[in-house]
């Protein structure tokens, strides 16, 4: 049968070298730059600060500008690869700790990965009266200590011979199990973030943002404004 009764019959003639034709697959990231740690797994936070024996622990004051505001110095990845970040501020328990560390510790790959902390362990105390007890009497005993943090702090990072994607779903677990709201962010979604805030400051088309309306008074909005507002313009809560 020739190509003319073919083309009659309306036969679709498909090409051999279509239908066999070599497929170019993206290159496997390389690894090489990746510095392992001496031990990969996070290591175990003591409940209670270690004091000298002769020393009394100390009872603190609330102190909320411990949780207020932004994180300015641990905010970004050491090393440029994955973490948790919080959104907010907050304070973080002993249980809280655990959690994290038992949580990776299952689902990390030990052969590939390895974790860090990027946060203090516990040494703010929290004092506590017991249940029925009266006003009064001075402040109560320490019931726990706990770790405060501020909005965009890193609090772990996982790294390794591994993709965001297998990491991202246990991150997600661990942050919705935070006290405040947190975040599985990767080296290259902070830098978007970053750029898109920078994008945004320079590129503002309207002239009364929040700093300006602060700023000037406008509608006497500072009579009812905290003065965390003053200091920080309704960004951070």
């Amino acid at each position: 049968m020739n190509t003319q009764k073919l083309l009659n019959l309306r036969v679709p003639v498909v090409s051999l070298v279509q239908k066999c034709g070599l497929k170019h697959y993206q290159a496997p990231p390389k690894y090489d730059h990746v510095e392992f740690p001496e031990k990969p797994k996070l290591k175990y936070i003591d409940k209670v600060p270690q004091l000298p024996a002769a020393i009394k622990p100390p009872k603190m004051q609330k102190n909320l500008k411990l949780m207020r505001g932004p994180e300015p110095v641990h905010n970004f990845l050491l090393h440029k690869q994955y973490g948790i970040m919080a959104l907010c501020g907050g304070r973080i328990k002993w249980g809280h700790f655990e959690m994290m560390r038992l949580t990776v510790g299952r689902k990390m790959d030990l052969n590939r990965m390895f974790a860090v902390w990027r946060i203090d362990s516990p040494w703010q105390p929290i004092t506590k009266k017991g249940q029925g007890q009266r006003m009064g009497g001075g402040k109560g005993a320490i019931d726990h200590y706990v770790t405060p943090v501020k909005a965009g702090r890193i609090i772990l990072e996982i790294g390794g011979k591994c993709e965001f994607a297998e990491v991202k779903k246990f991150l997600d677990d661990i942050s919705n199990k935070l006290p405040f709201r947190a975040t599985a962010v990767s080296q290259q979604m902070l830098d978007e973030m970053n750029a898109r805030e920078q994008w945004q400051e320079e590129n503002n088309q309207n002239p009364y943002t929040m700093k300006y309306v602060i700023q000037n008074n406008m509608g006497g909005c500072r009579k009812w404004l905290k003065p965390i507002d003053l200091k920080y313009f309704g960004k951070y809560t």
